[in-house]
């Protein structure tokens, strides 16, 4: 099924992608287009993938999707707003294998070229799993992955697992609380989820992750969810690559969701992936050596101040 929306520079399309792998759980999705009169055949396509508990419109997502100068797709993984199925918190293959179903489909119905990948959180470590799964076969393709607060040490989350001891042992699982596009949402996360989930391995990245992918990290130092720590990890792991680039860029007054300022996300991708088409990316710390880029007053009366 689609939806299909136009203006006089770009087309918005609501998609319904079958899952080949889960019986009645239609992945649903959004597609933009920024030359929708010209065959998409061979046309480079980026997919923003949300974080736990998210969905394809929220933070700075949908912002994203219509700046880009590319055309881009993102949609919810299963059990997550309008997709089917049943989350699970510790099951990021599942994840995964959602994101083949989507990038089958762009690439068998479309002709589309997986071109930019971007994460938030736990969409960042599944972009990171996908690219060192098929680092031989689609993800040679891809050449520009941008990680928002992902996590690199998956183990971390048992500190949330000793913050809910006595509800764990009181009731048997976490109950977890959210609101997902204005509407309630709740799972129960039992002792077995934590584990799965510590249990990912993402140190596959210092040997498998592409070497010819630039990569930009963006990650606020107000994270209480996934340490601003990661970050620096990563920037040591996709650092000591080559050619790949990779650029840190850390956001003093950011939360692990850049709450109400998603502009800290998209006009610094959009910044980044200009200087990627000049060819002037090196690696290292977000505008390096640019002397006036730190303010110390409040910055443009958002109440917040950029870092690096």
């Amino acid at each position: 099924m689609t939806v299909t929306q136009e203006t006089t520079t770009q087309k918005t399309t609501k998609l319904s992608i079958p899952h080949t792998h889960a019986q009645g759980c239609a992945i649903a999705g959004i597609l933009e287009q920024v030359a929708p009169e010209q065959p998409t055949q061979g046309r480079r396509i980026a997919l923003i993938l949300h974080g736990a508990m998210g969905h394809k419109d929220y933070l700075f997502q949908k912002r994203l999707a219509v700046k880009l100068p590319l055309d881009s797709f993102r949609f919810d993984f299963r059990g997550n707003h309008e997709t089917p199925g049943t989350w699970h918190f510790g099951r990021f293959q599942d994840d995964v294998l959602d994101l083949e179903v989507v990038i089958d489909y762009l690439t068998k119905e479309y002709g589309y070229v997986i071109d930019m990948l971007v994460g938030h959180s736990r969409g960042s470590v599944v972009a990171v799993l996908w690219m060192c799964k098929h680092r031989d076969g689609l993800a040679k393709n891809v050449r520009r992955y941008v990680n928002v607060a992902g996590r690199y040490r998956m183990e971390k989350v048992y500190d949330d697992l000793e913050q809910n001891q006595m509800q764990l042992k009181s009731q048997g699982y976490v109950l977890r609380k959210a609101v997902v596009a204005r509407k309630p949402f709740e799972t129960k996360i039992y002792r077995e989820d934590y584990d799965q989930f510590a249990s990912v391995d993402t140190s596959i990245v210092w040997d498998q992750f592409p070497a010819h992918i630039d990569v930009l990290t963006l990650h606020g130092l107000k994270d209480a969810v996934v340490p601003p720590y990661d970050a620096f990890i990563y920037a040591r792991i996709y650092g000591a690559r080559s050619p790949g680039t990779h650029t840190l860029r850390y956001v003093e007054e950011a939360d692990h969701n850049f709450t109400g300022m998603p502009e800290e996300v998209v006009e610094p991708i959009l910044e980044w992936l200009s200087q990627q088409e000049r060819g002037e990316l090196k690696t290292g710390v977000w505008h390096t050596g640019v002397k006036d880029i730190y303010r110390g007053t409040k910055a443009q009366g958002r109440g917040q101040t950029s870092m690096l």
